[in-house]
């Protein structure tokens, strides 16, 4: 049992069964692939494919797991390999982040600059993304780490950590009646014209939720992944603007009315995440750390293994 034949069988599986493809992906023989493939099951004692004749026609059952098994092999494989190319390279080389639009402009840049500071060697490689992308991204290795909203806790292949909590406020022009009033309920914004995040993007299902919960139907006008681009068609008078808190802050035109929204469409958490199982580069830590006080080395560790309860974080 070696290497060789592992990397046969799971070659062939993602060609779709097709062996001259998976022998010229792999830049060998056809004949040398098939035999590769029957050794392994003559060893195993099982067959892993079905044939009709020469050809593969399907993964059989045990097939199946031990497609899974050779994965995981293959993965693990993978980290050793890294983790000797990068030990050697821990206060070099480059970061690669993916996160939304809003993170990226907001809550990034002063946790960039404070790593280039202290590693000066390594370089930044930031990828913008839904959060969907972004956890796609982590789990194929792209990038080292994500940043988004809560739906990274969806993904099994993740180890996702609390970042920062936050929420919404309300934007207005001054002139606006709403500017005015003490305390906004939903109803006061139902029947508003509305600009607001697509709903893939920060937060956006909070909302939806909140007004269906009241059985009111929103108008929405106009939907954006950029927070700026919110902020734009409110000052043209398109509508009002319902947005993370953190876009609002140092504003550098400082022209927009702001309004807690908080207590409508209650608290958001920034999650990161990491792929579960990766080795990690001290850098990548320190990054971490520098985005939230909560995320320490230690307990970023600790969760890789799984070994953190739910009240530390």
């Amino acid at each position: 049992m070696n290497l060789h034949q592992f990397r046969f069988v799971q070659e062939a599986a993602r060609r779709n069964l097709n062996l001259t493809e998976a022998a010229k992906a792999l830049h060998t023989s056809q004949p040398g692939v098939s035999k590769a493939i029957i050794e392994l099951e003559d060893e195993l004692g099982v067959d892993i494919f079905a044939r009709h004749g020469k050809r593969l026609k399907r993964v059989t059952e045990p097939g199946q797991h031990v497609l899974k098994s050779i994965e995981l092999i293959m993965r693990e494989v993978g980290n050793l390999k890294r983790i000797g190319e990068q030990y050697s390279a821990q206060d070099s080389g480059t970061l690669a982040i993916a996160t939304t639009h809003t993170q990226a402009r907001y809550v990034l840049p002063m946790p960039v600059a404070r790593l280039r500071e202290a590693y000066p060697k390594v370089n930044i490689s930031l990828h913008q993304a839904t959060p969907h992308e972004v956890a796609r991204m982590v789990i194929d290795e792209v990038v080292e780490i994500g940043m988004a909203t809560e739906s990274l806790a969806d993904y099994p292949d993740l180890v996702t950590l609390p970042c920062y909590e936050w929420q919404h406020v309300l934007v207005l022009p001054p002139g606006h009646p709403l500017a005015q009033k003490e305390r906004i309920g939903l109803e006061d914004i139902a029947h508003e014209a509305l600009i607001t995040y697509h709903p893939s993007f920060t937060g956006r299902g909070k909302i939806d939720q909140a007004f269906q919960a009241r059985k009111l139907q929103p108008r929405i006008v106009l939907e954006a992944i950029d927070s700026d681009v919110i902020k734009t068609y409110v000052r043209l008078g398109l509508g009002i603007g319902i947005v993370a808190e953190m876009a609002m802050r140092d504003d550098p035109l400082g022209d927009l009315v702001v309004r807690p929204v908080g207590h409508l469409f209650g608290q958001s958490v920034a999650r990161v995440a990491f792929k579960r199982g990766a080795y990690l580069r001290n850098f990548v830590y320190k990054f971490a750390e520098l985005l939230s006080d909560r995320l320490s080395r230690d307990l970023i560790a600790r969760a890789m293994t799984g070994h953190v309860n739910d009240y530390e974080l």
